[in-house]
């Protein structure tokens, strides 16, 4: 049980990231040894060919800076197949067009929704941002789609023709779209993509 020793960091000029990231192990603490862990298990995914990798993730993290990393992971095909849930589309979607801005947990809802802005947490997300773009960006493509003879999809199918239609290069779905990487969301009604 008591094998494992705590050391500190040992911050060097000039240090890369990797050699940051590889002192978590040892450093331990809350989440750090948990990122030291997982960046080990990611490198060792990536270099076996025979490993399908599944990139699972929560919606709320679209709505940050982290959809940056997840668009990366899918660009640079670094993962084959995508599960997620229809807040995910709805953050990438919205994202494409609108931007969430950067704000506080303790600030106050009341004045806010008199703003017409919404909280996820720290993050803050305006009307316009949010459901209004979704909505018109998916009526115009599945009235494309239905006129086009397309009248049932699969969420994979849609979250395919949702990465090449309606998001760009900023976009997880454009990537997984472009690299023939599957989306599934198993609860497709359960977001404002889904509604439509």
């Amino acid at each position: 049980m008591l094998k494992d020793v705590v050391e500190d960091y040992k911050l060097l000029e000039d240090m890369s990231v990797d050699e940051l990231v590889l002192q978590m192990e040892k450093a331990w603490g809350f989440t750090a040894g948990k990122l030291a862990l997982g960046v080990k298990i990611l490198e060792r995914m990536i270099k076996d060919d025979e490993c399908v990798k599944f990139l699972s993730f929560p919606a709320n993290l679209v709505a940050t800076g982290m959809r940056g990393i997840f668009k990366e992971l899918v660009k640079r095909r670094l993962v084959d197949v995508v599960i997620t849930t229809c807040g995910t589309l709805d953050h990438d979607v919205a994202r494409c067009w609108k931007n969430y801005y950067q704000g506080f947990f303790l600030m106050d809802d009341a004045k806010l929704r008199e703003e017409g802005i919404n909280r996820l947490g720290n993050v803050l997300v305006p009307n316009e941002s949010y459901g209004i773009i979704i909505e018109k960006k998916m009526q115009e493509l599945l009235q494309n789609l239905w006129d086009e003879g397309v009248k049932e999809v699969s969420t994979r199918q849609l979250c395919r023709e949702m990465g090449k239609r309606i998001c760009n290069e900023s976009s997880i779905l454009h990537w997984a779209a472009e690299n023939g990487i599957p989306v599934y969301v198993p609860g497709i009604t359960d977001g404002a993509v889904g509604y439509q």
